[in-house]
């Protein structure tokens, strides 16, 4: 027997769960885009994403996923040649690495592996060495989807200004953003990008890139950026195809005003903090599940987990089995173990994630909860008890 029927529940890294406001937002015709509504909302709308990041700084919409976000910020800083340094905690790092090298950087990659955060000491160390200042940007993952390591983006602003290196910090912040608290401004991001599919609850296909003046200056001393890339026409648009360079993504940017006026009528600090504690909620559960099994979180210490994912490590063949049973029996989906080992290796069906970014509150967290602890139950795979109790007692102190 199933009980998966009604709505199911998305507990995936991204894409998140989708606000009713934000699916009713995008259930209308097609507008105009050449005049009303849609080019006079924009101004207010990019002044309301900013906010979301912490900035006065520019930002640029594209119409892509997180990886066109990626190559547009490179696209915008990089000429073939340049070096870029990049303090790797998981796949995501290694990926926007992969992008780099593909545009004809050359990469210097800081391995932290799978559980530990970046070394501000060991990043500082390595730009000392660059005493030519050849490296051109450090590209940093805020939160690493694969791994959920949460890095510490002011300590390697601090890192790179105690070494006297002129580069660019560029952050990734597509799985943190509107999840984990970020302060571009206040931490000395030049560059960050994002995505519109995990904190900002709308559907894949916006790609966020936010700039400082120092980035653009950089920008404007290349020989050639790409026309589609190129951001400067994006950020002072003449006309209102200039945002997009060609046709707008209409029905995403009423998703995106609606996505933007929840975040902004519950307060950025607020959101942050129903992130913390949910998050701390699953911490909770998980950590009581492992005193009795082989269920551990990926990130022991917890001022290095991410508030919006949570990568989890219990064993071949249990992740597989046990993300199978919940979504079959229950209609609650888990994130694959991804980058945690190679698909064709034994050992990747021993990991699995829990997204909780977004749009999510407590009894979405705590019916994803029960379900697991069933799946648990009905699979044999040993595990503590008073789980759900250690998750409930977190919810109540809020």
């Amino acid at each position: 027997m199933t009980l998966n029927n009604g709505r199911p529940y998305l507990a995936i890294p991204g894409p998140s769960v989708m606000p009713d406001a934000v699916l009713q937002a995008m259930h209308r015709a097609a507008p105009n885009i050449y005049e009303g509504e849609l080019i006079e909302m924009m101004p207010d709308l990019m002044r309301d994403l900013c906010r979301v990041a912490r900035t006065e700084a520019h930002a640029v919409i594209y119409i892509s996923n997180g990886h066109g976000a990626w190559e547009a910020a490179l696209a915008n800083v990089l000429a073939p040649g340049d070096r870029v340094l990049v303090p790797a905690t998981g796949r995501f790092g290694h990926g926007w690495s992969e992008i780099a090298a593909r545009l004809g950087a050359e990469v210097e990659m800081l391995d932290f592996g799978k559980q530990s955060p970046v070394d501000p000491e060991r990043l500082e160390q390595a730009l000392r060495a660059d005493k030519s200042h050849k490296t051109k940007a450090v590209l940093v993952t805020h939160v690493d989807t694969s791994t959920s390591i949460l890095n510490d983006i002011a300590a390697i602003r601090a890192a790179m200004d105690a070494a006297g290196h002129p580069a660019l910090l560029m952050a990734d912040c597509i799985a943190s953003l509107a999840c984990d608290r970020f302060e571009m401004d206040d931490w000395g991001v030049d560059v960050m990008v994002a995505g519109s599919q995990k904190g900002l609850m709308v559907p894949p296909g916006l790609g966020f890139v936010f700039f400082n003046d120092k980035a653009a200056q950089v920008q404007a001393g290349l020989d050639r950026v790409s026309s589609y890339w190129d951001w400067a026409p994006r950020a002072n648009p003449d006309y209102f195809y200039q945002f997009f360079g060609g046709t707008a993504p209409t029905h995403h940017l009423y998703g995106l005003r609606a996505a933007l006026d929840m975040i902004h009528a519950e307060g950025l600090e607020a959101v942050w903090a129903r992130h913390d504690r949910l998050a701390q909620a699953i911490w909770a559960a998980c950590e009581t599940w492992g005193q009795g099994g082989p269920l551990a979180l990926n990130v022991a210490d917890r001022t290095h987990r991410s508030r919006a994912v949570t990568s989890l490590r219990i064993g071949a063949p249990h992740g597989t089995e046990l993300r199978q049973w919940v979504q079959d029996k229950a209609g609650v989906t888990l994130g694959i173990g991804l980058g945690m080992a190679d698909p064709d290796d034994p050992a990747w069906h021993g990991f699995f994630r829990i997204g909780h970014m977004g749009h999510v509150n407590a009894h979405m967290v705590l019916g994803m909860l029960g379900v697991v602890q069933a799946g648990l139950t009905a699979l044999d795979i040993p595990h503590g008890t008073g789980a759900l109790e250690a998750a409930t007692e977190v919810i109540a102190g809020a």
